[in-house]
C-alpha cells in the first residue's frame, strides 16, 4: 500500500511538472511534507538552482499545521528580502489540504503572490 501511495503522488507530480515552470523572476515554491517535518523551497528551473529554502525542523512548539504556516512565513521572508514577490506554487502531488494549505497561506500572509 505505501509504494502504490508513493507511486499515485510521483504520477500527479509529474501531471503538474509538465505545466509549472518557474523562473529567476517568478520561481516555483515546492512543499516537501514528510512524517515528522515540512520543509519549502524556491527553485529557478531555468538553471536547475535552489533559490532559497526553509524547513521546521529546528521548530519545537505546535502541531504540524501550526509549523507549517511558520515555514510558508518564514520562505515569504526571504523570499521578499531577494526582491521576488511572486512565485509559482508546486504541491508536489499533494492534496492541497492541511500543512500544504497552512503553507500556502503562510506564504501569502509573508508577502508572496501566486
Amino acid at each position: 500500500m505505501s509504494n502504490e501511495k508513493y507511486t499515485l503522488r510521483k504520477r500527479r507530480h509529474a501531471r503538474v511538472r509538465a505545466k509549472v515552470e518557474g523562473t529567476e523572476q517568478r520561481p516555483r515554491l515546492i512543499v516537501f511534507r514528510s512524517l515528522l517535518h515540512t520543509s519549502a523551497q524556491l527553485i529557478d528551473d531555468t538553471t536547475g538552482k535552489v533559490l532559497a529554502g526553509a524547513s521546521d525542523v529546528k521548530a519545537k512548539k505546535g502541531t504540524k499545521t501550526e509549523r507549517a504556516k511558520t515555514v510558508g512565513e518564514d520562505i515569504a521572508k526571504i523570499a521578499i528580502e531577494r526582491k521576488i514577490e511572486s512565485v509559482v506554487f508546486d504541491r508536489n502531488g499533494y492534496k492541497y489540504h492541511g500543512r500544504v494549505k497552512a503553507l500556502a497561506d503562510g506564504a501569502r500572509e509573508g508577502g508572496l503572490k501566486f
